[in-house]
């Protein structure tokens, strides 16, 4: 398997420039299924498995666990200051340097699970309650530029298959049942 099939399982991100309701709503139910998915992904592996690297150079299962938490933190955060501020100017953050932090290292994945469950959740009912109107609301992202909500809402449903997509596939290539 060649490196870009491992960083990228699932392709690279591909937005889309107007998506449907009926889009918006497949974008939604890939938001919730991301928990359920990735807790699957991760059941029952031992201690050794959690601090295995999806690739090589790649972090470790236990380090993308609490990555799709900090980062899904970071989206929910982004879509309330789109919904309640006039083009906002988001803050990027060191997505590296965050998963060398200790807490990625040492807290136990069930954290940031737990974490997960409790912020789609929340993210859903405030996503389902959301017009159209509000999902063409705009951020600008320092290194991305503008995007709407109906973007943001694209990457972070890819994102979170993107991850969990990196956990299933070291499972099936070292055959961890």
């Amino acid at each position: 398997m060649s490196d870009a099939e491992l960083r990228y399982p699932v392709g690279k991100f591909q937005p889309n420039a107007t998506p449907s309701e009926d889009d918006r709503r497949k974008l939604i139910a890939q938001v919730e299924e991301a928990p359920k998915k990735l807790r699957a992904a991760v059941k029952g592996l031992t201690r050794e498995q959690l601090a295995t690297p999806y690739r090589d150079g790649g972090w470790s299962v236990q380090q993308v666990v609490h990555h799709l938490a900090d980062s899904h933190m970071n989206a929910y955060v982004r879509f309330k200051l789109a919904l309640t501020e006039d083009e906002p100017t988001i803050k990027p953050y060191n997505e590296t340097r965050w998963a060398e932090l200790s807490d990625s290292k040492t807290t136990p994945v069930e954290t940031s699970l737990a974490m997960f469950d409790a912020l789609h959740e929340r993210w859903l009912h405030l996503m389902r309650g959301m017009s159209a109107a509000e999902f063409s609301r705009k951020m600008k992202h320092p290194e991305r530029g503008a995007m709407t909500l109906d973007d943001t809402l694209g990457l972070y449903a890819w994102h979170g298959r993107h991850h969990v997509a990196h956990i299933t596939g070291l499972r099936e290539r070292k055959g961890w049942k």
